[in-house]
C-alpha cells in the first residue's frame, strides 16, 4: 500500500526525533505511569506509520526483542521459585549480621558482588539475582534500600561491560567484528576496574546524606536482634541450585554454541517446574513475574524500531562519520555519541548500525578499527547508566521496587545516573587516548 504523504529522508529523521522527544517528555514528566506513556507514543508511531508508511507493521512488532522478553519472564520465575526456598532471606541475614553498621561497605560488598556476576551472565539476570537480597536487608533494616537498589544497577552496567559475553552490544560487537572473548578481557577488562574504583568513590559522595542518615541510626542496632532464623526450604534449594549451576553453564557457553541467551532459563525454568511438581502452583509463580515492566519493554521495542525505520539510527552514525577523520577525534565521537544515544535509546540497534559504519571508516581511511570498535562498546555499555530506560537492567530493578512500594522516578535516577555516566566515560576517554593513540598499544 502507497504512502497517503510520501516523506524525504529528512522529514523522515526530524518526525523520528519528534517521536522520541514525545516518549521521553513523557517519562521525564511522569504525566502518566511509564508503561502507559510508552504504550501512549507507540500509539502515535502507529497512527503516523499509517499516514506515512514508513514501515510495515510486521516489522514493527518483529522489532520486539522476544529474546530479552522470554529470558527477563522465565528468569522472573525462576527468582520466585528461589524466593521461596529461603534462599534470599538465609544470604541476607549473613551480610546483615556482619555488615549492618558499615553502609558503605555493605554498598561496597553488594555492588561488587554485582560487578563481578555480570561480567559472566547478562546484567539483567543479575540483578534480578540481587535485588531481593537487597530489598530484604534493607526492609530489616528498616532503611530506604532505593540507594543501593541504584548502585547494583549501575555496578551491572559497568561489570557487564568487561567481557564478551556480559552485556548484549558486546556479543554484537564481537561476532560482528570478529573479536574474542579474550580480546574484551585484554582491552576492556583493566578500565573497567578503574571505573569500577572510581564509581564506588562517586557512590560515597552521592549518597553521602543516606549514609550518615543510615551510620547514626546503625549505632543503636543490636546485631544479635538482626540475626532472625530463616527457615531453608533444602528439597527446593537443592533442585534449583542445581539446574540454576545447568543455566549458569548454558550462559557461558552460549556463544560458543550460539543460541539466544534466553534458552538457558527457559530450559531451566521448564525443567525446575517438573522437578517442584506438587511443591508450588504455576499461577502463583506467574504472579512473581513483572507484567508491567515486560509491556513497557515490548513498546519501548516497537517505538525504537519505529524510530530506526525512520532512519535516525543511520543518521547519527553517518553524521559521526562526516564530521572528522582524524583518528582521536573519531575515537572520542564514536565513545561520547555512543554513550549519550545509549543512555536514551536501547543501545542494541545503535551498536548494531555503529558496526558497519566502523568497518568503512576502517576500510576508507585505512585506520585500526579495533580501537574504534572498543569505543563503541564502552560507550554502549557505559551509556545505560545514564538515565533509567538506558539498560534493560535499570528498568527492571524499577519496576521490582515499585513493587515493593518504592518509587524511582525517571529524574531521581537521571540525579545519579549522569554524573555516573560522565565519570566512567571520562575515565574511558582518557584510557581510548593513552592506550590506542599515545602509547598505539592493541
Amino acid at each position: 500500500m502507497q504512502p497517503l504523504y510520501p516523506l524525504n529522508d529528512l522529514a523522515s529523521v526530524i518526525l523520528g526525533f519528534t517521536i522520541l522527544i514525545i516518549l521521553y517528555a513523557l517519562l521525564v514528566l511522569e504525566i502518566m505511569h511509564r508503561t502507559a506513556a510508552a504504550l501512549l507514543t507507540l500509539s502515535i508511531l502507529l497512527a503516523l506509520d499509517t499516514l506515512f508508511r514508513f514501515s510495515d507493521f510486521s516489522e514493527i512488532v518483529a522489532g520486539i526483542d522476544m529474546d530479552t522478553i522470554l529470558l527477563l519472564m522465565s528468569m522472573m520465575m525462576f527468582v520466585g521459585v528461589l524466593s521461596r526456598t529461603g534462599l534470599f532471606s538465609y544470604m541476607a541475614s549473613t551480610i546483615l549480621v556482619r555488615f549492618h553498621k558499615k553502609p558503605f561497605t555493605l554498598i561496597v560488598i553488594l555492588s561488587a558482588l554485582t560487578a563481578f556476576i555480570s561480567a559472566f551472565i547478562d546484567n539483567v539476570t543479575t540483578v534480578l539475582l540481587m535485588t531481593p537480597i537487597v530489598l530484604e536487608i534493607m526492609e530489616r533494616l528498616k532503611v530506604d534500600p532505593r540507594p543501593v537498589l541504584i548502585s547494583i544497577v549501575f555496578a551491572s552496567n559497568i561489570g557487564g561491560t568487561a567481557t564478551l559475553i556480559g552485556d548484549p552490544p558486546n556479543i554484537i560487537i564481537g561476532t560482528r567484528a570478529n573479536l574474542g572473548f579474550m580480546d574484551f578481557i585484554y582491552n576492556l577488562t583493566p578500565i573497567i576496574i578503574v571505573d569500577f574504583l572510581a564509581f564506588l568513590v562517586l557512590i560515597r559522595l552521592l549518597f553521602s546524606k543516606w549514609i550518615n542518615l543510615y551510620t547514626s541510626k546503625a549505632r543503636h542496632l543490636d546485631g544479635r536482634k538482626l540475626n532472625y532464623s530463616v527457615v531453608v526450604d533444602s528439597f527446593m534449594l537443592r533442585r534449583s541450585l542445581s539446574i540454576l549451576g545447568i543455566v549458569i553453564a548454558l550462559f557461558l557457553l552460549e556463544d560458543f554454541l550460539e543460541y539466544p541467551p534466553a534458552i538457558p532459563p527457559l530450559i531451566g525454568i521448564g525443567v525446575l517446574l517438573a522437578l517442584l511438581r506438587g511443591r508450588i502452583r504455576i499461577e502463583s509463580l506467574l504472579e512473581d513475574v513483572d507484567w508491567p515492566t515486560l509491556v513497557f519493554f515490548i513498546a519501548m521495542f516497537m517505538v525504537i524500531k519505529g524510530v530506526e525505520d525512520l532512519g535516525v539510527m543511520e543518521f547519527i552514525a553517518y553524521k559521526i562519520y562526516s564530521f572528522s577523520t582524524d583518528y582521536t577525534v573519531l575515537l572520542l565521537l564514536i565513545l561520547w555519541v555512543s554513550a549519550i544515544v545509549s543512555a536514551f535509546v536501547d543501545n542494541i540497534p545503535f551498536v548494531m548500525a555503529m558496526v558497519p559504519v566502523i568497518s568503512v571508516i576502517a576500510r576508507i581511511t585505512g585506520l585500526n578499527s579495533a580501537p574504534l570498535y572498543w569505543a563503541l562498546s564502552l560507550g554502549g555499555c557505559l551509556g545505560g547508566n545514564g538515565t533509567l530506560v538506558g539498560a534493560s537492567a535499570n528498568v527492571v530493578v524499577a519496576g521490582i521496587a515499585e513493587r515493593h512500594g518504592y518509587h524511582i522516578s525517571f529524574r531521581g535516577f537521571l540525579k545519579y545516573g549522569m554524573p555516573v555516566l560522565f565519570l566512567t566515560v571520562g575515565l574511558a576517554s582518557l584510557y581510548l587516548i593513552l592506550r590506542y593513540v599515545v602509547l598505539g598499544v592493541g
